[in-house]
């Protein structure tokens, strides 16, 4: 099994996209400036292409470990890395992890489970994150649902797509 990375570069993509839309003032954008207390002005300005390049960064390192929980395969493959006959055609254990990826490598590839994987990524991962930092900086529920709707939505497309076809 190997890790794909242009899939895991597309998928890191979706934060950026998703973001546009979610944060647009039509959809959440005037709700998330009133929450966060910002006008226009405040976000005029900025080193925009580094912020977009810095965030795509960001969201490639969360898509490669997204590839972790995703894909139950990598789970068996962290099992048995530390075996040096492992990638060595002929031995005991290559062959183990052939006729493992034979019988059950295509098990739980589908982009309905890799959402299902990144909503619970964002429930029991980002919720308990943001909720806890929200709480402190004294922000509201609406803050918080804003933010981080937008991140289990943002998972569970990115869940979907890396365990599909990466």
């Amino acid at each position: 099994m190997e890790f794909n990375f242009l899939i895991t570069a597309a998928a890191a993509l979706i934060p950026m996209v998703l973001g546009f839309i979610w944060y647009n003032p039509k959809v959440f954008g005037t709700a998330w400036m009133n929450v966060c207390g910002f006008t226009e002005e405040d976000l005029k300005g900025g080193n925009m292409p580094l912020i977009f390049i810095l965030s795509y960064l960001l969201s490639f390192f969360l898509a490669f470990i997204l590839n972790t929980f995703v894909i139950h395969q990598f789970g068996f493959f962290s099992s048995l890395m530390n075996d040096p006959d492992l990638m060595k055609e002929g031995t005991e254990t290559y062959q183990y992890a052939q006729d493992f990826m034979t019988k059950y490598g295509n098990e739980f590839r589908t982009f309905k489970h890799g959402m299902l994987h990144g909503f619970m990524v964002g429930l029991m991962v980002v919720l308990p994150v943001m909720g806890t930092n929200a709480m402190f900086e004294r922000k509201g529920f609406k803050y918080i649902a804003i933010n981080v709707g937008y991140w289990i939505v943002c998972l569970m497309l990115m869940g979907g797509v890396i365990c599909q076809f990466g």
